[in-house]
């Protein structure tokens, strides 16, 4: 019997990682997508009428087990991949695919949810079963269900299609970033660079059997050394090398993945009735049309653009008067800025890191979920997990309830996909009046330790922890009945809200005093110190958003437009960046075929909801700091309306019921200092 297909007989049922084995993946799937396939035949096959009960409801808790597979192999694919792993996910992702159209295509599933749907006036559900009828009927109408039996077809061929290629384009980022290494053999090429940086360098070269040291894309090595390494020609090399991943007419060469998702996705938007994929997507976002998105981003674009030109010739003058550098280049970007942002608060991440010590990080991230909403986190052994950095723990409410299982994996490795994350095992849902708890993780790739040292974070990666921490808390106070309205399924625009609002207390005093302590002396962070990370938070701030925008405006170009003429990536790319552009172009680089977000995440024509989502965040956080950031009642709101509301109503509904009213853009624009307080 296949581990994968029984219910696991593990504790908490969390996933029997230890004993899958890579061969037990494509079984797996193809026993749960039969049995998911049964699931459907039978609500299709049920003489009874239509209700909401026999065909919505069972439809949302068909394909519990397919569902529960999926996440783990394709969490294991992101988090602990390798060459097995990533044939299977070629072979399982046209299965998937298939499915998936199976239902969405199926006349007589569709016939049946819209019989309900005519009726659901007389119907008298409550707001969540309204939001999950709704959500059904459109998840068929949006997915070709009216579509003629031709164009059913068509819709399959090009779904299959995007699958693969979407997959394929992030295992060429991916082998682009493990193919590079830059070996360093001379020490002096490593003046600037911090002893820390260097000893997890050396650390890296032996691992590899090398002498000297070595620096690689993976941030965390990729980023000290652009910020801190003196020699201009070394980061210059590092900084093409990052901006050229699978942009190098090679075998992991991401051009025609590009181009091929762009205009899949704008043929597949066509076919459904949409004008492109952005009116598409984005009629399932709050923001609801593309011209919305394009208005919002170039109105930020005119506040953010005179602060950002200002910033930008001040590092000039600054770069030329330290080293008489002519004409500022990528390359020099975090050099001087670091440079510039000590001299004027004498303030570095050298300086913050001996307070930032992961496991107190960590802690303090937990007392604070604490303080606002009653959680426990107890670190447990007896669950399995998939590497041994995996950190588990047990998440209990003040009447030691179970909450949730939280994962955390915060170091890098070779097969593990760049960058942050937060993701599901397991949703939470109502079932049989249980209430069935969430499993959810966290997944980062932050400075490991040393031989000397522990896992020092810097700032950013501070707020990056409590960022995808936001998240968990999304997820681990889910309180819905249906799996498919839990925790993070809201609007794209809506999800990030959690995330960057929580990121607020790592600038706040009483919860810096909670957690920043010397990780050698135990001394907490020192008031002037404090000062500065407050001070220091608008640092480039105007360069900052248009960096956002710019990334914004990139994803509308590739996708709220006709596609089809494109024949050069870069070149779609320059026009793009045209109006947000500060720093000389780089002939060899091309961001485009390493954008994952947006061509092999979920992000495709929602970039722009960072931005979006900061508008929420900042007018949120506006509330908790007038009542106090650690105010129990303005806390209760956020988790009641937001937290563990998932996608259960609209979310501007939701935002106004605990904010009292829709959010402003001031407060954003306040915080970032481009107007005035």
């Amino acid at each position: 019997m296949n581990i994968l297909n029984t219910k696991f007989q593990t504790p908490f049922q969390t996933a029997p990682f230890s004993k899958i084995t890579d061969s037990d993946y494509l079984p797996a799937f193809e026993i749960a997508i039969d049995k998911a396939r049964s699931e459907i035949d039978a609500i299709t096959a049920n003489t009874e009428a239509p209700t909401f009960e026999n065909t919505i409801e069972a439809l949302d808790f068909s394909g519990e087990e397919l569902d529960r597979l999926s996440s783990i192999f394709f969490n294991m694919n992101s988090a602990e991949t390798n060459d097995a792993i990533q044939k299977i996910a070629q072979d399982v992702s046209p299965l998937l695919s298939d499915f998936s159209n199976d239902i969405t295509l199926n006349q007589a599933l569709f016939e049946r949810v819209k019989t309900v749907y005519n009726q659901k006036d007389t119907l008298q559900l409550n707001t969540e079963q309204q939001t999950l009828l709704d959500k059904k009927y459109k998840g068929f109408s949006r997915n070709g269900a009216n579509l003629p039996e031709d164009k059913k077809q068509e819709l399959r061929d090009i779904d299959k299609a995007l699958s693969k290629f979407k997959l394929t384009f992030g295992e060429n980022v991916l082998a682009e970033t493990n193919n590079f290494e830059l070996h360093i053999t001379d020490e002096a090429d490593l003046a600037g660079l911090p002893e820390g940086e260097k000893e997890a360098a050396k650390d890296l070269a032996e691992s590899k059997d090398k002498t000297g040291w070595l620096i690689t894309l993976d941030y965390p090595s990729y980023i000290p050394f652009m910020t801190y390494a003196d020699n201009r020609e070394l980061r210059k090399k590092l900084a093409i090398a990052s901006g050229a991943k699978a942009f190098q007419n090679n075998k992991f060469d991401n051009q025609e993945n590009v181009l091929q998702i762009a205009k899949l996705r704008f043929k597949r938007a066509n076919l459904l009735g949409y004008k492109t994929h952005a009116h598409f997507v984005l009629e399932e976002r709050m923001a609801k049309n593309p011209e919305t998105v394009e208005t919002f981003l170039n109105e930020l674009l005119e506040k953010a653009k005179p602060a950002a030109e200002n910033e930008f010739k001040e590092l000039e003058a600054f770069a030329k008067d330290l080293d008489g550098i002519d004409q500022l280049q990528k390359w020099d970007a975090s050099y001087y800025a670091e440079k510039l942002k000590q001299k004027r608060f004498d303030l570095d991440d050298e300086k913050l890191k001996p307070y930032f010590k992961l496991e107190n990080v960590i802690k303090g991230a937990f007392t604070i979920a604490q303080r606002l909403y009653g959680l426990h986190f107890e670190e447990i052994t007896t669950i399995d997990k998939y590497h041994e950095d995996v950190l588990t723990y047990k998440v209990t409410n003040t009447e030691g309830d179970l909450i949730s299982i939280f994962y955390a994996d915060f170091f890098p490795r070779a097969g593990k996909r760049n960058g942050a994350w937060m993701t599901v095992y397991k949703p939470q849902y109502v079932k049989n009046g249980e209430n069935s708890r969430p499993h959810i993780s966290i997944v980062c790739n932050f400075t490991k330790p040393t031989k000397t040292k522990p896992s020092l974070l810097t700032f950013n990666e501070v707020t990056t922890l409590f960022h995808e921490f936001g998240h968990a808390l999304h997820g681990m106070l889910a309180n819905t009945t249906y799996p498919s309205l839990s925790g993070t399924s809201v609007f794209w625009d809506f999800v990030e809200l959690p995330s960057q609002v929580l990121e607020n207390w790592c600038y706040e005093k009483e919860a810096l005093e909670i957690f920043a302590t010397h990780y050698e002396t135990g001394d907490v962070i020192p008031m002037d110190l404090i000062k500065k990370i407050k001070a220091s938070a608008t640092f480039h701030e105007g360069m900052q958003t248009m960096r956002q925008i710019s990334f914004g405006l990139l994803d509308m170009n590739w996708h709220g437009q006709d596609p089809t003429a494109i024949t050069n990536v870069k070149a779609q790319e320059l026009q793009a960046f045209d109006n947000t552009k500060l720093y000389p172009d780089v002939a060899e680089n091309c961001m485009s075929t390493s954008f994952s977000h947006i061509f092999q995440g979920g992000y495709s024509s929602g970039y722009y909801s960072y931005k979006w989502a900061e508008v929420l965040d900042a007018d949120a956080f506006e509330y908790f700091q007038e009542e106090g950031i650690f105010n129990e009642e303005v806390a209760k709101k956020f988790k009641d309306h937001v937290l563990s509301q998932g996608g259960t109503e609209d979310p501007m509904i939701l935002y106004k019921r605990f904010r009292g009213k829709e959010p402003q853009p001031d407060a954003l624009l306040k915080r970032a200092g481009l107007i005035e307080k």
